[in-house]
């Protein structure tokens, strides 16, 4: 009996979430061949549209979105939904910044001076939608050639060798490589073995938009109680958190007078629910996987960890998963990587996945009912009042605090790079489109460009000055923005350049 060969593919991504989506793009654009297999039949859903699909972007996101050319997309998807007035804390006179445990820090509290290495006006948030961003990111997946297969969840695999056979949907699929961006309950994670560490739920959080008998029996904003905290922007969406420990979460279909015991609960008022139009439950489970890699089975997004979504932090932190690994899995499976690179992708996002954990953690802490809680609270309230503390926050809640350990004591080294404006008209994001790093020398020093000529393709080389250098002689930028090397007022030292192109761009 004739049976149709199975095509194998460079890597199978599960998953065609977001995470799952920019990592297929950043793969394909790189050359790779990408199957993306997704269980769900339609992407679309009423929870990704605001305003409970509303997500604002890190400053890490927003760069890496610039950097491959998807940011104007991004924004234009953005600026075609009501985003801006979802939320009431936009309608105040101050330009809020964000919030820790919705206690607010704005912009002109905030000292940038603070952050030497930062160019002026890079430093922003923007607000967007899941719908969006997944429009954007299927979009650009299509026009690469990307390969998506809906209604195909996958069930199991089977490594050997140098492939990873994928069981989805009834049928098997082959990938030199098998990348699980499925999720929290993510089948990948769990058929191989990997572990999922954390701290169990301490409530149930509720998202809904409702129709009340009296809207005016609920005070507009976030307000914490004696029984929980509930969060009313007018005229009928509320979010609440009932501290049940998480019993409720997908324990029960959600009705209309569960929604009204809980809101009388949290919010000890007598208020009538007359409708229930939607609703979606959530917990603060805060896990991560104890590995992020076995053999040819890799985790990004939420299969990776997972944590509430306060402070928006989950989406940017799987972003960012995608945009560390994309590089440097194409690296590998086109056999120019430097040995460990791959490695490198777990020991750089793990550190990441358990900060904000701890700082999803935290905020919890500060919601609790109790009256040591409401104590703490308005210390913490204090403090961010405060030039110094409103500084600390918009650091952690921005992404601007972000940096690998990459053996280097210069403060920039493991940071972003700042998108200098180039004398040529151009900007240093923009050269980074192409997904392959870039050896950016200010001075034009011979020396610099002999050393990058060794490299080939593989590492552009620029020479040409910027309209703000911030004091460097030149900069090794890796291809995901990251800044791997730096030269400035002292002596260069060339061994030191080779040694770091050869560590992340493999040998000449």
């Amino acid at each position: 009996m004739h049976r149709t060969p199975i095509h194998l593919h460079d890597v199978v991504i599960a998953g065609a979430g977001p995470v799952g989506l920019f990592l297929a793009g950043e793969l394909r654009r790189a050359g790779c061949s990408v199957l993306v297999l997704e269980a769900a039949h339609d992407p679309h859903s009423p929870l990704k549209q605001p305003p409970f699909g509303v997500r604002g972007l890190t400053v890490p996101t927003i760069e890496s979105f610039d950097r491959r050319g998807l940011l104007d997309a991004v924004k234009a998807h953005a600026a075609g939904r009501d985003t801006p007035g979802t939320a009431h804390w936009t309608k105040q006179q101050r330009r809020p910044g964000g919030h820790f445990a919705g206690i607010q820090f704005f912009h002109d509290q905030i000292d940038r001076s603070r952050w030497p290495y930062r160019l002026p006006g890079e430093v922003g948030n923007l607000a967007t939608d899941m719908a969006s961003i997944e429009a954007v990111l299927t979009a650009r997946a299509d026009a690469l050639g990307v390969e998506i297969r809906r209604g195909c969840g996958v069930d199991g695999f089977e490594q050997s060798g140098e492939q990873v056979a994928v069981r989805a949907g009834g049928e098997m699929f082959r990938g030199r490589w098998l990348v699980g961006c499925d999720g929290a309950r993510s089948a990948v994670r769990k058929a191989a073995g990997i572990g999922f560490a954390g701290t169990d739920p301490e409530f149930t959080g509720y998202s809904v938009q409702v129709e009340l008998a009296d809207p005016d029996a609920l005070k507009p904003g976030r307000h914490y109680t004696a029984t929980g905290m509930y969060l009313f922007t007018p005229p009928a969406t509320i979010g609440m958190v009932d501290f049940d420990r998480g019993a409720f979460h997908r324990a029960a279909p959600i009705t209309r007078d569960h929604v009204e015991t809980v809101l009388r609960k949290v919010s000890g008022t007598d208020v009538a629910v007359t409708a229930l139009d939607l609703a979606t439950t959530w917990t603060d489970r805060a896990f991560q996987a104890t590995e992020y890699a076995r053999g040819r089975v890799l985790l990004a997004g939420d299969a990776a960890h997972i944590h509430s979504p306060l402070g928006g932090q989950g989406l940017n932190l799987g972003l960012g998963d995608a945009m560390n690994l994309g590089w440097k899995l194409a690296a590998t499976i086109h056999g120019h990587a430097p040995d460990g690179l791959i490695d490198t992708y777990a020991s750089e996002r793990q550190p990441i996945a358990a900060q904000v954990l701890d700082w999803s953690r935290a905020q919890v802490a500060l919601m609790r009912p109790s009256r040591s809680t409401r104590a703490l609270e308005s210390v913490i309230r204090d403090l961010i009042a405060t030039r110094d503390g409103a500084t600390y926050f918009a650091e952690r809640v921005w992404g601007i605090s972000l940096r690998y350990e990459l053996g280097d004591d210069h403060p920039l080294v493991g940071r972003s790079a700042p998108d200098f404006a180039l004398v040529d008209g151009t900007r240093l994001n923009e050269r980074l489109r192409n997904g392959r790093g870039v050896l950016l020398d200010f001075d034009a020093c011979p020396a610099l460009r002999t050393i990058a000529e060794r490299w080939g393709d593989r590492l552009p080389y620029v020479a040409t000055d910027a309209r703000d250098r911030l004091g460097l002689g030149a900069v090794l930028v890796r291809p995901d923005g990251i800044v791997a090397w730096i030269h400035d007022e002292t002596a260069l030292d060339e061994t030191e350049l080779a040694d770091a192109i050869s560590r992340w761009f493999g040998t000449a």
